[in-house]
C-alpha cells in the first residue's frame, strides 16, 4: 500500500477514533442550559489516573483498549490481517 494512502486511512481512523470518545464523553456528561458540559467526578477521577499512569503500569483490563487501538492501526498499515492473527501472536509471547 501506497505511503499517502496509508497515511490518508490512519488520518480517517485517528479522527474517527476521536470523535467516537468525544461523542462517549458528552453522553457521560452533564449539558448545562448555558450549552457547556460538566464532566461527572467518577470520569474525571477514572481519566485523570489513566493519563497520569504510563501504559505499562495500566491494569490489564485497561490495556485492553489500546490494543485493540494498536491492532487497528496495524491492520490500517498491512502489517496483520485480522485479529486472529493478533491473538496468535499474543499466545505466542
Amino acid at each position: 500500500m501506497d505511503k499517502d494512502v496509508i497515511r490518508k486511512e490512519l488520518a480517517d481512523y485517528a479522527h474517527n477514533a476521536w470523535s467516537g470518545w468525544m461523542k462517549y464523553l458528552f453522553e457521560k456528561s452533564v449539558h448545562n442550559e448555558d450549552g457547556t458540559v460538566t464532566i461527572p467526578a467518577w470520569a474525571v477521577s477514572r481519566w485523570n489516573l489513566q493519563v497520569i499512569t504510563k501504559y505499562k503500569d495500566l491494569p490489564e483490563e485497561m490495556k485492553k483498549s489500546d490494543l485493540d487501538e494498536a491492532d487497528e492501526m496495524l491492520k490500517i498499515m498491512g502489517v496483520i490481517n485480522g485479529k486472529e492473527e493478533i491473538s496468535n501472536k499474543r499466545k505466542d509471547s
